[in-house]
């Protein structure tokens, strides 16, 4: 019996002619439809305005493509992407970064608030968060279709040889690898389902910021202690004690910790749920 699990899954799912649909854009498809309808069921039962949703959809969207593309571009491969300006645009050829995904959300949520829902950027932060969490762990299953994002060599039943991947033979061949994607889709998948709870069952929306702040604690400590077995992604990360992943980490890790020490201070707000959007027409009483 095999003691590890040899990964030789194509990155594409399908082609349709020239197109290509890769298992990654599938898992982030997927990711934010049921994100959406995931939020639109929060908004639903807060009595929300139901327009407010595409506009989240969109600024949501846009903060996490180029959020995190220039996040990518930025923390890790600048010295590159000065050279050729131009090529931070080809977001097809790969190279995103979570946490600069996290600050273009942020920002566009920010503005979100501002511009359409005229409410303290903490509403939106803690409803949005909860399929945010889900979307993570998509992404991260669609980092181990792509065979990459691993971690160090390891003896461990559960090893992957990721045969696909250049990066493997160059510097693993032979040996199988920790899953590190599986690790840190496991971790977000547990998160979205306590924020799940958190909302649902015990109303944890009534203390602003909380939810936000679990979830911070809940992305970036697993990150940063799953990036301690996982390859460097750049080159000048091999003499770091911590890699630039981890260095990001820990100002999120720090605000989810004071974001609920402030959720936990304050009284909770109580909130009223017609169970409907609100711009749709209240039902009319039957008469007897």
């Amino acid at each position: 019996m095999l003691d590890f699990i040899v990964w030789n899954t194509d990155p594409v799912l399908f082609h349709i002619g020239s197109y290509a649909l890769r298992w990654y854009s599938l898992m982030f498809m997927v990711g934010f439809l049921i994100g959406y309808e995931i939020e639109s069921r929060i908004y639903r039962h807060e009595g929300a305005p139901e327009k407010w949703l595409s506009i989240l959809l969109v600024w949501t969207i846009a903060g996490t493509i180029i959020g995190a593309r220039l996040g990518h571009v930025f923390f890790y491969e600048w010295d590159m992407y000065k050279q050729d300006p131009i090529s931070i645009l080809y977001v097809w050829n790969g190279g995103l970064a979570s946490h600069g995904g996290t600050i273009g959300i942020i920002l566009c949520v920010i503005l979100y608030s501002i511009f359409t829902t005229k409410r303290n950027p903490l509403w939106t932060f803690d409803r949005l968060v909860i399929p945010i969490a889900l979307v993570g762990g998509l992404i991260r299953l669609g980092n181990l279709f792509n065979s990459e994002i691993f971690g160090h060599a390891t003896d461990l039943p559960w090893g992957f040889m990721f045969v696909r991947s250049m990066e493997w033979r160059q510097l693993y061949y032979g040996q199988a690898c920790h899953p590190t994607q599986i690790y840190e889709a496991l971790c977000y998948f547990a998160l979205f389902a306590i924020l799940m709870w958190m909302y649902w069952k015990k109303n944890a929306e009534e203390r602003p910021g909380l939810i936000f702040g679990v979830f911070f604690i809940g992305i970036f400590l697993p990150r940063f202690l799953i990036e301690f077995i996982k390859n460097p992604q750049v080159e000048f990360e091999q003499t770091m004690t911590l890699n630039m992943g981890q260095w990001l980490s820990v100002p999120f890790i720090i605000i989810g910790v004071l974001l609920i020490v402030y959720a936990m201070s304050r009284p909770r707000q109580q909130i009223a749920f017609p169970n409907r959007f609100a711009d749709e027409e209240p039902k009319s009483k039957k008469r007897g």
